[in-house]
């Protein structure tokens, strides 16, 4: 049977997955996005461990999950833009999908999607573009409340930001496979309620050359619940929150993720090609 016919597979799946190392002096952890004109490397001051994760795999019970409960949802939600290949068709085409579909499961009033990624795993290639960006494959959140409250201010016009921050907002992501099943690299995704916030989480200034943005690393806590979906197909999506500004412990806040090496992959799997959407999400 061919890998894209066969996606219920194992309920556990035993991995590797890197996770943050403060920096040992304490300092404020930091790292520079453009690399090194003669090494290639991006300087930073904190460093990486492996640690063995079991990931569940929910194929069959993922309508358990939901966005409030534990800080992601799985979809399905066939779209009509498939082709994934010119930027400027699929903010006109996919984009409006992508709002309807926020929109829909989270009851928004307001979508705004700031950008979008491609990944398309390529072992061989040598640097990247924006078509063939590699899978992430260390445990984190793309935003901290700093860097959620500057998206706002970054993407909306100046004079509607203050009413816009008294009310409810997050950042939310969309992610979906493009083209094939997703068996190879897949997409795990920490059960918010598994996370000692305070203490499993690392702010990482993102230095640009003009300005700052800031991520949070994961550290290793053999607490954690990690899920993932095995077989995804185009015609699913998983949402999850990045950040909500509703912090007082009644939902979810963000969903710590990461790409893994799924020892459960057929060999003839296709390599993993992906999109993600990021979004703030504003509620009257």
């Amino acid at each position: 049977m061919p890998a894209s016919e066969n996606p219920t597979g194992p309920a556990t799946v035993t991995t590797t997955v890197n996770f943050v190392v403060p920096p040992l002096d304490g300092a404020r952890a930091y790292i520079k996005i453009i690399p090194d004109p003669v090494t290639g490397e991006h300087e930073k001051n904190y460093s990486s461990e492996k640690h063995a994760v079991e990931m569940e795999n929910v194929r069959g019970t993922e309508t358990q999950y939901s966005l409030d409960k534990v800080g992601f949802q799985w979809i399905k939600s066939p779209v009509r833009h498939t082709s994934f290949k010119d930027e400027d068709e699929v903010k006109k085409e996919y984009y409006p999908e992508s709002v309807d579909l926020i929109k829909k499961v989270t009851g928004a009033s307001e979508v705004v999607i700031f950008d979008h990624t491609f990944r398309r795993n390529n072992p061989v290639q040598s640097g990247e573009t924006k078509q063939t960006r590699p899978p992430v494959t260390q445990a984190h959140v793309d935003q901290t409340t700093k860097a959620s409250i500057a998206r706002v201010h970054r993407h909306i016009p100046a004079d509607e930001v203050p009413a816009l921050l008294k009310k409810r907002f997050q950042i939310i992501n969309v992610w979906r496979p493009i083209q094939v099943t997703a068996l190879e690299w897949p997409l795990a995704l920490c059960d918010y309620r598994s996370v000692d916030v305070e203490n499993d989480t690392l702010p990482v200034a993102l230095v640009f050359p003009d300005r700052e943005g800031e991520t949070l690393e994961v550290k290793y806590n053999p607490n954690h619940k990690w899920k993932y979906l095995r077989g995804m197909t185009p015609e699913e999506a998983v949402i999850f929150k990045c950040f909500d500004s509703v912090q007082d412990g009644s939902v979810a806040v963000f969903a710590a993720h990461t790409a893994f090496e799924d020892p459960s992959t057929p060999a003839d799997a296709p390599v993993r090609q992906s999109i993600e959407l990021r979004a703030l999400v504003f509620y009257d």
